[in-house]
Formats: structure tokens, sequence, C-alpha cells
């Protein structure tokens, strides 16, 4: 069942508490949401750029008075619509209003169908605004993500609608994903689309830390807590307060740090080493793993509670070799950063090394082609994979079938050359085959989706 849209709110600004509720309870009959403060003062306290709804407001009012607060919320938002109620006599003043931006005015006395009709076109108008403010935010996000994650593949575009879903949600993330697919970019890019973008984003690589520091360096430590410990250190999890706690190789963990950990998660609170304050915590935790946390749960080598706390949300990154039609694009943006952080010219590959790259299965995946594409820049590439002597599957898996390996390879030349030539009879007669056979291994491979 999806959740109805929460509806606009009309602020009435108004210090006569009868004439404040009778406008309310006219609006509330037509089943309109409103609210009453008695002056411009409390009603700034409401009011925001993207306020959901709008403002009713008395001209004449105690301390600052509605034109006055007409021109401040002009300036904080253009778009808000913004009626007034004016006295008699007030005519010329009304008139002016509308010049400096009012949406309408209301002249006392009016009838409660006036009220309701100029409140109904108003929050209507305001609707259409924030929708099309929330469309382009969303549009915004994806583009910035596109340039961020890149890939045109469906898993690609998963991991996209997933960082888009979860970002604006307080829920801790477990990202999975084999070595070099890039999860630490996946936290930072869902740190970044989050409310606590402004906050800091702390990471810890959990098998880098010596088991012995990993304590205090994750908890902090008061003075004296140990030996050396000459004066208080604040730990990782309370620097990542009002942001983000990525956490690295999770199954690195320590079992004794895990079940701290676990109480962190669970009560929002820590207590530094060496003290018995409790300070309350206020991040979220994003940890990322290669491997199989409830298997290892099962050999009692990770805690299997705190694998349920920690994959509430879960982020699956594909390996590179199940994204092959990423692959010249991502290239290309590599060759572009390294040509320019190496300061060397750039030469575009050879369609004879794109399908070498295609081919290649890629264990370190998008770190490895990152460091194929600098190779290439340097002009050292001859003696490394995939363009030196054949090395096989070096992570170690089975190789595949040989008509699994022709059909993942023809999907990846298929995809590139329609992201290149974006017809499909263009694509046709760059690959020189027939259309309708094209057609059919579109079909056959999900590209068309």
């Amino acid at each position: 069942m999806t959740d109805l849209p929460t509806p606009l709110l009309t602020l009435i600004i108004e210090d006569d508490p009868d004439v404040a509720l009778g406008c309310a309870q006219a609006l509330q009959l037509e089943g309109l949401a409103a609210e009453c403060v008695g002056s411009a003062e409390l009603a700034r306290r409401r009011l925001s750029a993207d306020f959901r709804g709008i403002v009713v407001s008395d001209v004449r009012l105690p301390g600052q008075d509605g034109m006055s607060l007409l021109r401040e919320l002009q300036s904080l938002d253009a778009e808000l619509p913004v009626v007034l109620i004016t006295g008699h006599g007030d005519v010329t003043m009304a008139v002016q209003a509308m010049k400096d931006g009012a949406y309408d005015f209301l002249q006392k006395p009016f009838a409660p169908e006036q009220l309701v009709d100029v409140v109904r076109r108003a929050i209507e108008k305001r609707r259409l605004v924030l929708e099309v403010r929330d469309l382009r935010r969303q549009l915004e996000q994806r583009q910035h993500l596109a340039a961020r994650l890149i890939g045109d593949s469906s898993g690609m575009n998963r991991v996209r609608e997933l960082i888009g879903a979860l970002a604006s949600s307080a829920a801790d993330v477990l990202i999975h994903g084999e070595t070099g697919t890039g999860k630490e970019l996946v936290a930072r890019c869902l740190h970044d689309a989050s409310p606590r973008r402004k906050g800091n984003f702390v990471a810890i690589n959990c098998g880098g830390l010596p088991e012995t520091l990993f304590e205090s360096e994750i908890f902090g430590h008061e003075a004296g807590a140990y030996t050396g410990a000459g004066k208080r250190r604040i730990g990782k999890i309370e620097h990542a307060n009002g942001g983000t706690l990525f956490l690295d190789e999770i199954e690195s963990m320590p079992l004794a740090m895990q079940i701290k950990l676990l109480r962190v998660l669970q009560e929002r609170t820590l207590e530094r080493l060496g003290s018995n304050t409790s300070i309350a915590i206020d991040c979220r935790v994003i940890a990322a793993t290669k491997e199989d946390l409830l298997a290892l749960a099962g050999q009692g080598r990770f805690r299997a509670d705190l694998y349920y706390r920690l994959s509430v949300a879960t982020l699956p990154l594909p390996p590179l070799r199940e994204r092959r039609e990423d692959i010249p694009l991502l290239f290309e943006h590599f060759m572009l950063q390294a040509a320019a952080r190496h300061q060397r010219p750039l030469t575009p590959p050879q369609s004879g090394r794109i399908r070498q790259l295609m081919g290649y299965p890629w264990p370190g995946n998008v770190r490895e082609l990152r460091n194929v594409a600098d190779r290439c820049v340097l002009g050292i590439e001859g003696g490394s994979p995939p363009f030196g002597e054949a090395t096989g599957d070096t992570a170690g898996n089975t190789a595949r079938p040989l008509a699994e390996t022709v059909e993942a390879f023809e999907r990846a030349l298929i995809a590139d050359a329609l992201r290149r030539h974006g017809s499909l009879a263009r694509t046709a007669e760059a690959l020189a085959i027939a259309k309708t056979t094209l057609h059919d291994k579109v079909r056959k491979y999900g590209l068309g989706e």
C-alpha cells in the first residue's frame, strides 16, 4: 500500500483569535489543513524556502506587519503564495501588495467561501511548484550519480536506484561486493545524497587496524586510559556524529569489537575507553564486505546478531565481468583521468584492444581496469594482463563454458554499439548484421529494457 501525500498546510497569521479560529474552521470543514499563529515573528519559525504550504496573513499585526513579512518571504522563496487580509480602506495597500508579489488579497469582511476558493487555488499552485522542484532534485541526483557511478548496464542502473531509495532514509546499510567493485565510492554517494551530507564521512578499514588499537581508534579514550594515553582522544564513531561512519571489510572486525559496535547501533550511545560516561551518537553506519557474513556467522567468525542489525538494507554491487557492456565507457573515463594526472597525450584505444578488454575476466574489477588505463597512458601496458601473456582467471574462479563466455562477449559488444550509434538501424549496419537479427539479440539479452 503506497503512502498518501501529506496535505499542504495553510499557515494563518492573525492576532485576532476569533478571526483566526473562523478562518481555520472554514478551511478544515473543507478538508484543508490549517494552523494559526498570532504574529509574523512566530510564523518565521515555521517557514522555510521549501515550506510545504501557503501563508494567509493579516496586513496589520503586532510587531512586524504583513507587508514587511511579505517582502521577507519573497526573498526567502519567491514562489511561496502569500494571501493578505486587509481591512476596509486598505485597498491601495492591497494593490501595492499584489505588485510586490502577493498571490491575492481578501478584504474584511469576507465570506468563508471566498477564503476557501483563494486558498484552494494558492495550494494548487504551490503543489505544482513543489512537484517541479522535487523532480528537478531527483534529476540532478540521477545526473550526479551517473557522473560518479559510470555505466549503462542493468546492474549499475539498479545500484543507482537503490542509492536513490536509501539515501534519504536513516537505515544503516550493508554493501556487498568483490574487491575493487567500488564499495567506498557507493558509500560516499549514499552520504552525499543524504540529509547528513554536511556532516563528516569517516571511513575505517577494519582489516587495516591492529587489534590492540581497534577499540581506542573507533571508540576513543580518556587521558590515562592506558599506558601512553596522555590526552583524551575522540574516536571515529564520535567524529562521525551528524554524518556517516563507513566500516570497510567489516568481516575483519574482532569479535569483541563487534559486540561493542552492536551495542552502539542498538542504543546509539558509546563510552570512551577509560570512561563510564555515555555519549549520545547520531551517525549513519554503512558497512561493506566481500564475504558472505551469514556463512561466517555459521562458522562462529562473525556475530549473527550484528549481521542482522546491519543487513536491514543491503546493496549488492555487480562484478565487472557481469557488466561487460560498461567496460568501454569506464575505460575511456579512466584514460581521460590518467592522461590529465600524468600529463600525457591521450591516444584513442584501437578496436582490437577494446575486444581484449571485453574478453578479460577482471578479477580485480573496476580497480584493475583503472590500473590498466594508467599503464596504457604511460605506455607500459604490454607486460601485464589483459595485454600481456594470458593469465587465465587469476581470481581462482572456475572457467565458464565457451557458450556462456561467447554470449557474455556478444552482449557486451552489442550494448556498446547501441550506446555509440543510438538507433537499431545504425547499430545493425555498424555490426554488419541484419536488423531483424539484431532485434532478436537485443530482446534475448534484455538490452531494450
